[in-house]
């Protein structure tokens, strides 16, 4: 099993998982040509995605996925709360296969099973995944702004983990944004700071972890730098072990089974 990044960001965010023939784009928040463009880069095309799945309805996370599951035949996995609050999304007459899933009940896109679960985020139905191939476990957590004990549990003994290192406090304390975005971003559901995430990171089982990387970083309130630090100090490991989720350029194709 593997996986790489299209982009992340509050500009856009998808993922892709692939297992054998099987590849699931976590979310599509970037339009048609954008994904199309972006897939070319790992030497893919549309037709080769299997499934799409939708955390929730923010733009930069769901925006994409309709018209893009309704071009080429794709079907979409999300919540009951996320698909009300996606029909904006939704092309008039469009002929998509919507599947609802329940935030706490496991399923399985051909050769990939998939564990949903809740996080705390400004959205109405939020829900982040984990992967596996039954050999191999890889965890994604955005868009929450706290953790929970359910999360954290489900997190445990992941191969490869895509973690919010979203602000840094200092910066967006300090930063551009109005007092009612900052107050909204550093809620319980808002966003993770790199802190919040580091010691999210130090309380897991990270005994089988060969990939970590830090993912939807703001880009006026925090640096690179600064998500790598903290996670590198709650792993006790190397600054350039950390990976970066970019917006432009995501990150290549990362492999479960290799360090």
């Amino acid at each position: 099993m593997r996986f790489a990044s299209l982009g992340s960001g509050s500009a856009g965010n998808c993922l892709v998982v692939e297992q054998a023939a099987t590849r699931v784009l976590l979310d599509c928040g970037f339009s048609h040509n954008e994904v199309t463009k972006r897939l070319q880069r790992l030497g893919l095309v549309p037709e080769q995605i299997t499934g799409i799945l939708v955390t929730h309805e923010h733009d930069d996370h769901a925006k994409g996925a309709f018209k893009f599951a309704a071009k080429h035949k794709v079907p979409v996995w999300l919540s009951h709360g996320s698909l009300k609050m996606c029909e904006r999304y939704i092309p008039e007459n469009a002929d998509i296969s919507i599947n609802m899933i329940d935030s706490h009940t496991r399923f399985q896109i051909q050769d990939i099973v998939i564990t949903p679960y809740p996080v705390p985020h400004d959205a109405r139905e939020p829900t982040q995944f984990t992967f596996t191939d039954g050999n191999y476990k890889l965890g994604v957590l955005t868009d929450a702004g706290s953790s929970t004990s359910h999360i954290e549990h489900t997190l445990n003994g992941c191969d490869a983990l895509v973690l919010e290192c979203n602000h840094d406090l200092n910066m967006l304390e300090n930063g551009p944004y109005a007092w009612p975005l900052k107050k909204r971003v550093g809620s319980r559901l808002g966003h993770l700071d790199n802190q919040t995430a580091a010691a999210l990171l130090a309380r897991l089982d990270n005994t089988k972890l060969k990939h970590i990387i830090a993912a939807h970083l703001s880009a006026k309130n925090n640096t690179q730098h600064l998500a790598k630090q903290a996670l590198s100090q709650a792993l006790n490991c190397e600054l350039d072990w950390v990976g970066i989720a970019d917006q432009l350029e995501g990150f290549a194709w990362r492999n479960l089974s290799m360090v």
